[in-house]
């Protein structure tokens, strides 16, 4: 098998990164250990940044975004029996958000692919890179019981966290950055409407709650918790429990229940892999970088890097140069570490730490009265929440 990208890992970022090269005829198979259920229905991030919006947009991914996407214009933050809002509209130029599942953002995608016959090759194992340091690299993999190799011009490695891609990439020769959290989120589903029209953050003497949604009838709760919990430690009613107590604020606002229809238990860590370019391997996405999911800037970050990946890879064909692959590292760090330091101020600010001391405490809480008075703090918050132009590095 022969392709010019090859690309590991059906996710936004690699499917994202098929559909722009695509666009300009340069051919690429993607390669997915998942199957096409799996990677369409496992519900991750939510929400998109202007900027994502608009690339989608650009690039004909808009419809059923445009149509089924709900626009947000702002946040809630909940404190000390106090509420305030960060209304992004004033201070950002009419730039929000959109909330929209990253399954349905998946979605489009293969669709797309499909509909212009793309090479996708879900259930694909036992993945194997070799030659990324020569000019001629390649994939090996199985796939419906025989053992293949795919020749390619350059890797992408849009494999995730847990991928291949990045291990494949000597130790002594990746420069990485990682901070762990001693908390971590459980999340729940649940058959419900939202019951506020813009995302609650709240922080709370018991720890850090959020409610957001899906769409109309899909709600999305966040707790904070131990580490070490499982499912086993929280009952339904103690689920209930912890969020009416985290949420509610003893106005008339009331959190509507439902039935829970999945949960799910994330680890809080931040990590960067600075080495995002080796040989003819080219990581994007979670594969490079992951944030705590305070920021919501995961999913958004992955298209950032896809959307310079996508520039440098072009270049290269039709220009026969190599200096954006070489400034792309550059290029999407500057991006990553905005937004790994947004994640981190985000997560610092609204959780509860173990073991943080008197003085800690009062620092956590200067800064939210100040970002609850100050409109000065608010627009900072509001302009990095919405998003940077990928245009502006």
């Amino acid at each position: 098998m022969q392709t010019q990208i090859g690309i590991i890992g059906a996710g936004p970022a690699g499917l994202l990164l098929s559909h722009l090269l695509a666009r300009q005829g340069i051919n690429t198979v993607v390669l997915e250990s998942r199957s096409r259920d799996h990677v369409e229905n496992r519900v991750r991030a939510g929400v998109l940044e202007q900027g994502t919006v608009n690339l989608l947009k650009e690039v004909g991914l808009g419809d059923r975004l445009l149509k089924e996407g709900m626009p947000h214009h702002g946040i809630e933050i909940r404190f000390d029996n106090q509420s305030h809002r960060i209304n992004f509209d004033e201070v950002t130029d009419g730039n929000g958000i959109c909330i929209y599942g990253q399954q349905e953002v998946v979605k489009d995608l293969i669709s797309a692919r499909i509909r212009e016959e793309g090479e996708i090759l879900f259930e694909a194992s036992d993945v194997e890179l070799i030659g990324i340091e020569s000019d001629k690299p390649a994939i090996k993999f199985s796939h419906k019981g025989e053992v293949k190799q795919l020749a390619c011009d350059f890797i992408a490695g849009c494999d995730g966290f847990h991928g291949i891609s990045r291990e494949s990439i000597p130790e002594t020769k990746r420069n990485s950055f990682s901070r762990d959290y001693p908390f971590a989120w459980l999340g729940i589903l649940v058959e419900a409407a939202p019951s506020s029209e813009e995302l609650i953050y709240a922080n709370s003497e018991t720890g850090f709650a959020l409610h957001s949604m899906r769409s109309p009838t899909i709600t999305r709760n966040y707790i904070q918790c131990i580490p070490d919990d499982s499912f086993e430690d929280w009952s339904n009613d103690r689920i209930w429990q912890t969020l009416h107590d985290r949420l509610e604020i003893g106005s008339d606002w009331k959190l509507e229940e439902g039935e829970i229809l999945e949960k799910g238990i994330t680890p809080m860590r931040s990590y960067v892999c600075e080495t995002m370019r080796f040989g003819r391997l080219l990581l994007a996405g979670d594969a490079a970088h992951i944030v705590p999911p305070t920021g919501a800037k995961g999913m958004n970050l992955a298209i950032s890097d896809v959307n310079y990946l996508s520039e440098a890879i072009i270049e290269w064909y039709t220009k026969g140069s190599e200096e954006l692959i070489k400034a792309y590292p550059k290029k999407c760090l500057q991006q990553v570490w905005r937004g790994e330091h947004f994640s981190w101020y985000m997560t610092s600010l609204l959780h509860k730490f173990p073991n943080s001391t008197a003085f800690q405490q009062r620092l956590q809480r200067a800064e939210l009265e100040y970002l609850f008075s100050s409109s000065s703090a608010s627009k900072s918050l509001a302009e990095n929440y919405v998003g940077y132009r990928f245009d502006q590095y």
